[in-house]
C-alpha cells in the first residue's frame, strides 16, 4: 500500500505506517506493531491513541498485554466524505471572500501547464464566450489532455462559444483541426504575414497574453500575462471585432 494515500487523508506518517501494519497483520501487541512498522515504541503508543480517536483502530483489553486491531478500511471513505462535507460548508464563505479580493484592475503572471489550468478555471468561473487572436491549437498539447477534456465538457454545458482567429499555419498544417474541435466554435484565419509566436485571449474582464507556445505545443516555460480590467478589455474586444471582419472565414 502507498502510505502517501493515507497521509493525504490526514494521517501522520506514523499513523499511516501503523494502520497499514494492522491491516496486514491483524490483532497485534504494541511491541509487534512497533517492530513491523519500524517505529519507536513510545511513538507507536501516541500514534495508536490518535488512530483510536479517529475511529481507525480499536483496543483489545487483555489481562496480560493489550492488543490492537484496525477497523475495516471502508472507514477511510467515511473520513474522506467528512472532509468533503466540511469543504462544501466552507466554500461559500471562501468564494465570497475571494470575490471581494478581486481588484477592479490588476495584473499578474502564471507559468507552465498549471498556469493554463488556472486560466481554464477562471474561464469557467466567468462562464462567458472566449475570443482568441493568434490561436495555435496550443491547448492540445498532450500533457493537458485530461484537464482539457474536462474543461471543454464544462464549456459545452455552459454553452460557452469560442471565437478563434487562427494563425494561417493551422489551415495548412492541421487542415482537419476545426472539424474535430471539441467545443462550440466560430473561427477565421489570420493572414499568413500576421503569424507570430504570441496569443491573446479575451474573456469576461480578462485579457491573457501568451509567450513561449507553438502549434499544439506549450511547456513549463510558457508565461501567461493576465490583466483584469473592464475598461481595457472593451478596447481589446473592439480590436478583435475589427480583425475578425478582415479575416478569412472558416466553416465548421
Amino acid at each position: 500500500m502507498d502510505i502517501k494515500i493515507l497521509e493525504d487523508l490526514g494521517l501522520s506518517p506514523n499513523e499511516a505506517k501503523i494502520y497499514e501494519a494492522l491491516i496486514e497483520k491483524g490483532e497485534s501487541s504494541i511491541s509487534d506493531i512497533s517492530v513491523h512498522a519500524n517505529i519507536h515504541r513510545r511513538n507507536a503508543y501516541d500514534a495508536i491513541e490518535r488512530l483510536i480517536n479517529k475511529g481507525l483502530c480499536f483496543q483489545i483489553i487483555s489481562s496480560s498485554e493489550n492488543k490492537y486491531n484496525a477497523v475495516d478500511p471502508d472507514k477511510l471513505k467515511e473520513i474522506l466524505a467528512e472532509k468533503q462535507e466540511k469543504l462544501f460548508e466552507a466554500l461559500p464563505l471562501l468564494k465570497k471572500k475571494f470575490s471581494k479580493r478581486l481588484a477592479p484592475d490588476e495584473a499578474y503572471i502564471y507559468r507552465g501547464y498549471e498556469g493554463q489550468k488556472n486560466i481554464w478555471r477562471d474561464m469557467l468561473r466567468v462562464g462567458e464566450d472566449i475570443m482568441i487572436i493568434g490561436a495555435k491549437a496550443q491547448w492540445f498539447d498532450p500533457k493537458l489532455d485530461a484537464a482539457r477534456d474536462a474543461f471543454y465538457r464544462e464549456t459545452k454545458r455552459k454553452k460557452m462559444t469560442f471565437h478563434l482567429l487562427f494563425d494561417d499555419e493551422i489551415r495548412t498544417q492541421l487542415p482537419n483541426f476545426a472539424k474535430t474541435y471539441p467545443g462550440l466554435m466560430k473561427y477565421r484565419y489570420l493572414p499568413k504575414e500576421s503569424s507570430t509566436s504570441a496569443i491573446t485571449v479575451i474573456f469576461g474582464d480578462y485579457v491573457v497574453m501568451y509567450s513561449g507556445v507553438g502549434i499544439m505545443r506549450m511547456g513549463e516555460n510558457t508565461v501567461f500575462f493576465i490583466i483584469h480590467s473592464k475598461d481595457l478589455v472593451e478596447g481589446y474586444r473592439a480590436w478583435f471585432k475589427n480583425i475578425w471582419g478582415q479575416s478569412k472565414e472558416g466553416k465548421k
